[in-house]
C-alpha cells in the first residue's frame, strides 16, 4: 500500500455526500457595552497560490484576524460594518447562522454598491464553526474571492487541548498564475487546493493531545474527502450544529461545498511521527496538511477517554412530520424558477410560504446530470430516511443530492421573515441559482 493510498473514486465521492461522511492594515475589533464592532472590507488582494510566483490577484474578504477565521462567544452580538471598495457590487452570504433575518442577501439586504458601507447588527446565539463569503454575485467576475470562517465558542467546556480550523478552498490558474472566478469555463487551466490559503499545511501537536478541528470545504463547486492517515476522526457536528457522535467511515470526512465537520482527533502516534491530510476530489488523492508531532513528552500518559456530545443548540427534539407543511422542489434542467442573484427579484414569487411554528417538508428531486447542492438559509433540517419514519440524528444546512435522486429533509419554521435558497451543480462552470421562501 503507498503512502497515499485512499481508495475513493469520484462517483463514490460523490454518493457518499447525501450522508454527510455517514457510515493587511485594518481595524482590530473591539468590544463595549455586550457589543464587538467588526470592521470587514471587500478589497482587491493577493493569493499565495504557487511556489516561486508572484501572488495571484483576488478580491479578498479582510477582517482583523488573519486567515483562517474570527473567533468569538456564543452570546456575542457583533457590530458588522462592511465598506466595498472593489468596483463591483458584493453582499456577504452567511452559512449557518438561524434566525437572523436581518442579515440575508438580497432579502433583507441589497447588494452593496461599490464605494458604498453597510452596517447590521447579528447576534451570535449557537456556538459553530460558520463561513461567510462574497461569492453569491462572484460568478463570471474579474477575480475569484476567498472566504473567511467564523468560531463561536461554547459556554461550556470542552474536552480538547487544541481547536484547529482547517478551511479547504479550490482554484483554478490560468497558465499566467491568474485565478478564474467560478461561473466561467475552466477549459486550460489548473485545478489547486489550499489549506488555510496555503498549498501546504503542518498542524503541530503532541502525543496523547485531543484535537478539535474544524474542517470547512469552502471550495467553489468542488466535493471533496478528507482522511487524516493512521488516525481517527470522531464527528461532533456538521454545519454548526451539534450532532450525535460517531467515528467517521474508514476515517474518511465527506463534505459538499459550503459543509462544516467538527472532528475530534486523538494524536495517538509516537513523539516526532507525521501524518498527513490526504484530499480526495474524486480524481486523485492528495496531501493538503500535515500533524506534526513535536519530539517532546507525550502531554498525558494515554488519550483522554470518548468525549460525550457538544452541547445543545436548543434545536427542536422533535419535528412534527405528520402535519407537516410539504413542498416539491426541482433543481438542475430547464427550470424556470430559480434565478442567478446578480438577477435575482426579491418581489417575485417564493418557493412557498409557511406559519412560524409549523414543520416544513421539502422533497428535493435534483434533474441535473451531475450532483447538485442544495443551501438552506434561515434554519437547518434534519435529512429523512427514505421511508419518511425518522431522520438522520445530526443538523445540516447544506446538502448534495445525486444525479436523478430525490431526498427528503425537514425543518421548523420558526422565525418570521424571509430566506434565500441556493442551489448549484457541481460543476466550475454552473451558476449559483437562488429562489426564497416566506415564514409569515
Amino acid at each position: 500500500m503507498t503512502k497515499l493510498a485512499f481508495p475513493l473514486t469520484r462517483r463514490r465521492l460523490l454518493a457518499g455526500l447525501g450522508a454527510t461522511a455517514l457510515g493587511p492594515a485594518m481595524p482590530s475589533a473591539t468590544t463595549a457595552q455586550g457589543r464587538t464592532a467588526l470592521m470587514m472590507q471587500a478589497r482587491p488582494g493577493a493569493a499565495a497560490l504557487r511556489a516561486g510566483q508572484p501572488d495571484a490577484p483576488v478580491w479578498s474578504l479582510l477582517t482583523p484576524a488573519p486567515q483562517p477565521g474570527l473567533r468569538f462567544g456564543r452570546g456575542d452580538q457583533l457590530e458588522i460594518t462592511l465598506g466595498n471598495y472593489l468596483p463591483v457590487p458584493v453582499a456577504l452570504n452567511w452559512h449557518g447562522f438561524d434566525g437572523t433575518p436581518a442579515i440575508e442577501p438580497l432579502l433583507a439586504r441589497p447588494s452593496l454598491a461599490s464605494g458604498a458601507k453597510d452596517s447590521f447588527v447579528m447576534p451570535l446565539r449557537h456556538a459553530g464553526t460558520f463561513l461567510c463569503d462574497l461569492r453569491l454575485l462572484g460568478d463570471g467576475q474579474a477575480r475569484p474571492s476567498p472566504a473567511r470562517a467564523l468560531v463561536v465558542g461554547e459556554t461550556e467546556p470542552v474536552m480538547v487541548d487544541r481547536d484547529e480550523v482547517v478551511m479547504i478552498e479550490d482554484w483554478r490558474l490560468r497558465p499566467d498564475n491568474t485565478p478564474i472566478a467560478a461561473g466561467i469555463d475552466p477549459k486550460d487551466t489548473t485545478a489547486l487546493f489550499t489549506a488555510n490559503g496555503q498549498v501546504s499545511l503542518d498542524i503541530g501537536t503532541r502525543a496523547n493531545e485531543r484535537l478539535r478541528i474544524r474542517f470547512i470545504n469552502a471550495c467553489q463547486r468542488n466535493a471533496i474527502a478528507l482522511k487524516i492517515e493512521n488516525h481517527d476522526a470522531r464527528v461532533m457536528a456538521i454545519d454548526s450544529q451539534p450532532s450525535e457522535p460517531f467515528l467517521a467511515r474508514n476515517g474518511q470526512l465527506v463534505l459538499a461545498p459550503g459543509t462544516r465537520v467538527d472532528a475530534f482527533v486523538d494524536a495517538t502516534r509516537p513523539p516526532g511521527s507525521t501524518s498527513s491530510i490526504l484530499l480526495h476530489d474524486g480524481t486523485d488523492p492528495r496531501p493538503i496538511a500535515r500533524l506534526v508531532y513535536s519530539s517532546d513528552v507525550p502531554v498525558r500518559h494515554a488519550p483522554l477517554p470518548a468525549a460525550a456530545a457538544l452541547p445543545s443548540s436548543g434545536l427542536p427534539a422533535q419535528l412534527d412530520l405528520k402535519n407537516a407543511l410539504r413542498i416539491d422542489l426541482t433543481m438542475g434542467g430547464a427550470q424556470t424558477d430559480w434565478a442567478m442573484p446578480a438577477t435575482f427579484a426579491p418581489a417575485s414569487a417564493p418557493a412557498f410560504r409557511t406559519k412560524p411554528g409549523r414543520t416544513v417538508v421539502l422533497a428535493l428531486t435534483n434533474r441535473a446530470e451531475i450532483p447538485t447542492v442544495f443551501h438552506l438559509h434561515g434554519r437547518h433540517f434534519r435529512l429523512l430516511d427514505r421511508l419518511d419514519d425518522g431522520w438522520k440524528p445530526f443538523w445540516l444546512d447544506t446538502l448534495a443530492i445525486e444525479a436523478g435522486q430525490t431526498q427528503r429533509i425537514a425543518f421548523a419554521a420558526e422565525t418570521v421573515g424571509r430566506w434565500l435558497i441556493e442551489s448549484m451543480a457541481t460543476d466550475w462552470a454552473a451558476p449559483r441559482l437562488v429562489r426564497w421562501y416566506s415564514v409569515e
